[in-house]
């Protein structure tokens, strides 16, 4: 994307069909346009012919209206909704292997996960394996504090999102909220 000014972090919603080659064509909408993909989730829905897309992207208004208007044109895009920062819940599962050589630092390390109320995974003589589920800034200050006994691997899932309260993304009466920027019927 050109330029920065206005640039923030928007959270799309994207209901698909679930299907071979979806993900492809909707990463590759992104690739043709120049914007980048900061964060990306998949996974199926209650219907297991539909997949929820979440997808993170830096971009000003139009370009975030535009991509939009991008999406909606693709046949197997069902509906897309812009998430809004305060009404949506978003979560990132991030699971680390950090090095724990000796008991005090495996006590450490344990004491750590449980203020952040992160699962220990695996242990092992010389590591621990921890997942969190959190917003990005808890998931990020546990990752700093792991540096300091040394991170072995990282992996973070990508957020996924769901609008607080009883709408959904397919609610018909949505059609008349900020929040739905357009649909198709599923």
């Amino acid at each position: 994307m050109n330029g920065t000014s206005n640039f923030t972090r928007h959270t799309l919603s994207v209901l698909v069909e679930n299907s071979a080659g979806v993900l492809s064509q909707v990463s590759r909408l992104f690739s043709r346009k120049g914007y980048n993909i900061e964060s990306l989730a998949v996974g199926t829905t209650d219907q297991p012919d539909v997949s929820r897309i979440t997808i993170e992207v830096m971009g000003d208004d139009l370009q975030i209206r535009q991509i939009i208007n991008q999406l909606q044109k693709q046949f197997a895009v069902y509906s897309v909704q812009l998430l809004d920062p305060e009404n949506s819940i978003r979560r990132e599962l991030v699971m680390v292997k950090v090095r724990a050589e000796d008991r005090a630092t495996r006590t450490e390390v344990i004491q750590m996960a449980n203020i952040f109320r992160a699962a220990i995974l695996d242990v092992s003589p010389k590591s621990l394996t921890l997942a969190v589920i959190g917003e990005e800034s808890k998931n990020v200050a546990l990752e700093k504090l792991m540096e300091e006994f040394g991170i072995l691997e990282l992996v973070r899932t990508g957020m996924v999102a769901l609008e607080r309260g009883q709408y959904t993304i397919s609610d018909e009466r949505k059609e008349t909220t900020e929040f739905n920027l357009g649909k198709r019927a599923l």
